[in-house]
């Protein structure tokens, strides 16, 4: 007989299945901004637009991972790249099955949906659409796009979950090993 006050299923956990919401967001997000870049705005013909006087739309294609490194000009690093992201992918939806605490699962859900949309990229497109570029006078931040800043965002969350549930776990006096 199954127990209807159990969770069933392979996410059982609220914020397991919240996670996995948030990574479809951030992945349908990414690719729709994606798409409004290249398709609508165009910005491979008309070139960069200027939004406000720190922010500029310009269109800049990533055959590497952040921040430009690893660049690969050949299908074998592409494809090599597409197998990382969906492997990285796929270790944080393992991760979340042991999850059931709301940052961490916030977390991986934006790493799986950004990981998952530039991955796409690559696939479809040879490299990663980058359009976004923070600048500040003369000053230029890279150029990224809504995955990105999504997987930065996650690990700005881990790191204080970790600093965080550190000291919650000190607090109660709960040891590491307890910990999801």
């Amino acid at each position: 007989m199954v127990d209807a006050t159990r969770p069933l299923g392979v996410f059982p956990h609220r914020v397991q299945r919240l996670s996995l919401v948030i990574a479809a967001i951030i992945f349908l997000a990414d690719q729709a901004s994606k798409c409004l870049a290249l398709y609508t705005l165009d910005l491979e013909v008309t070139g960069p637009r200027r939004l406000t006087p720190f922010l500029d739309l310009v269109l800049v294609w990533n055959r590497g991972i952040s921040y430009g490194l690893f660049q690969q000009h050949e299908d074998i690093g592409r494809y090599a790249l597409v197998m990382l992201s969906l492997f990285a992918a796929a270790g944080f939806l393992i991760w979340l099955r042991r999850i059931d605490r709301l940052i961490p699962a916030l977390a991986i859900g934006l790493i799986t949906g950004g990981a998952l949309g530039n991955a796409v990229d690559r696939l479809f497109y040879g490299a990663v659409v980058d359009f976004v570029l923070l600048h500040w006078g003369e000053w230029r931040w890279y150029v990224f796009n809504l995955a990105d800043a999504a997987i930065v965002f996650a690990v700005a969350l881990l790191l204080y979950d970790s600093w965080l549930g550190n000291a919650h776990m000190h607090a109660h006096g709960a040891s590491k090993e307890n910990r999801t």
